[in-house]
């Protein structure tokens, strides 16, 4: 799927209750990026910002206050980091799940995410692994971001979406940070 294309989810499989969030890079030969990058997911509310800093998933938080998303400790397969989220576990105030990318701070700080030769999600059905829906390859357009909106999970009145974003950040964790409300 390309940047800005989305998909109804729970509309084309009604069954669908649960979804992991794959995310595969390639840093090619940089591995202080590649040991640097940092996913996190953001549940928003209606307003596009998340209710408390607790709905910022991320390494030091591995799952949001309700239990419905959380990061895995140990990706499977070839995705470097995957999110799994329970659909129905979801909170009603939750309309949108964002999934970002970014370099942290420290060692990596000297690198962009620019340096990727290839950055892509996925959803996959929690059921069985079976993959859903593929972005393009996010990473071609990148120079000097160090943060980037890969996608998300969003409520629509005919169910669950995703959407592809791939919106960079120059200013890395700390823009994505302000646009959705969260403290760091």
């Amino acid at each position: 799927m390309k940047r800005g294309a989305n998909v109804a989810l729970t509309q084309e499989i009604p069954s669908l209750t649960g979804v992991v969030l794959g995310i595969r890079w390639n840093s090619g030969a940089e591995r202080t990026l590649a040991d640097n990058l940092v996913a996190a997911t953001i549940l928003c509310n209606a307003q596009n910002r998340a209710p408390s800093d607790e709905y910022f998933v991320f390494f030091n938080q591995l799952t949001s206050p309700d239990m419905s998303v959380a990061q895995l400790n140990q990706a499977l397969g070839d995705d470097r980091e995957q999110i799994e989220v329970d659909l129905d576990d979801v909170p009603p105030d939750i309309a949108r799940i964002v999934v970002t990318l970014y370099i942290n701070d420290g060692v990596g700080a000297r690198r962009t995410l620019g340096q990727l030769r290839e950055c892509v999600i996925r959803v996959l059905d929690l059921r069985d692994g079976q993959e859903l829906v593929r972005s393009e390859n996010l990473a071609p357009p990148l120079r000097s971001e160090t943060g980037i909106c890969l996608g998300e999970l969003y409520r629509h009145p005919t169910g669950w979406k995703f959407k592809v974003i791939g919106q960079g950040y120059d200013d890395g964790v700390r823009g994505i940070a302000a646009d959705y409300g969260v403290a760091l």
